[in-house]
């Protein structure tokens, strides 16, 4: 029996300390127990940040990690936005390389990859200044071999429209940091209790934004319509590669702001996506507003969402080298 997603772990992390203004060189070590003071920063005040990234096997034994550059300006920005130490970019791409490059037998054959956890985390022993940032720091990735995280590309998800409750505030949706998921989770878990949903999507005063942890698409004929970035949502790494890919493809992009009652009006004849680096393209077959549930196309995967999948994990197996950019070579 697989794993489930992420709860299986490779025996060695990577880790680099900041303290007195500066980094520590990075090093390996077991995949154990931090150590901690009860009181450290992250603990009462939440001063953490994480990435998500894979590196993939491709057909030829190579591994490479995609698009590690934008995961690592996307950590950078977190990191500012949670007033932590920002760790530089050869720091990160040291880490990140190391802890692959020395676990190689670790990363599965596609579609499978080995999943990388950067995190950032706040650790000075302070509680009486909650307006205080944390002066030290630990930077570690972990890396779990994974499978599909929805299992499989014929997967479809039956979402539930809130349109009463942000995922988070209004501003600090392009931050990376366990706060934002913790406070969809309640929403989510009584999403599946009362109507049997996956996740939810997030639609405050009827603008549809993302669910609880990947951006959300409607394909309307032609055209992929998603919320702009305007830092209520994140800026995911699948998400810009979707819109690239999409444009390349002769497809319309439409960056703006749209409401539920357009996407229900539309969902007969369209197809709904999840785009996210663990979820990669899901397809969404049923979506949930005010007990009344609408099915989305015919209820199965959609043509659109077969060719934009299949030019995804094309690239990330190494088989499209008009975008070998996008491929950072482990050895």
């Amino acid at each position: 029996m697989t794993a489930p997603f992420g709860t299986k772990f490779a025996p060695l992390i990577s880790v680099s300390h900041y303290a007195d203004g500066h980094w520590s060189t990075a090093q390996l070590q077991p995949a154990e127990s931090l150590p901690l003071h009860p009181a450290s920063h992250v603990l009462h005040y939440s001063s953490s940040c994480f990435e998500g990234l894979k590196a993939y096997r491709g057909s030829t034994g190579e591994v490479h990690i995609y698009r590690l550059d934008m995961h690592i300006q996307r950590m950078q920005n977190s990191a500012r936005l949670l007033h932590l130490p920002q760790p530089d970019t050869a720091l990160l791409e040291t880490l990140m390389l190391s802890v692959v490059s020395q676990q190689l037998d670790l990363v599965p054959a596609f579609p499978g990859s080995l999943y990388l956890r950067p995190t950032l985390i706040g650790i000075d022993e302070m509680i009486g200044s909650a307006g205080k940032a944390s002066g030290s720091a630990i930077l570690y990735v972990l890396a779990s071999p994974v499978g599909d995280y929805f299992g499989g590309s014929e997967k479809t998800l039956r979402l539930l429209i809130d349109d009463q409750n942000m995922r988070t505030t209004p501003s600090f949706g392009e931050a990376k940091t366990g706060g934002n998921y913790a406070a969809a989770l309640r929403f989510i878990a009584q999403a599946k209790a009362e109507h049997n949903c996956d996740q939810v999507l997030f639609c405050p005063n009827s603008n549809v934004q993302e669910t609880g942890a990947a951006n959300f698409f409607l394909i309307n004929g032609n055209s992929l319509i998603t919320k702009p970035l305007d830092g209520s949502i994140l800026p995911g790494v699948t998400r810009d590669s979707l819109l690239t890919l999409a444009r390349e493809l002769g497809y319309t992009i439409e960056e703006r702001d749209f409401t539920v009652d357009e996407l229900l009006d539309s969902t007969a004849d369209s197809e709904c996506v999840l785009s996210g680096t663990a979820a990669v393209l899901t397809s969404v077959s049923e979506l949930v507003h005010n007990d009344t549930t609408y099915q989305v196309g015919n209820g199965h995967v959609g043509p659109h969402t077969q060719k934009l999948r299949q030019a995804l994990t094309d690239i990330q197996a190494g088989k499209n080298q008009n975008y070998s950019h996008w491929l950072r070579p482990v050895v």
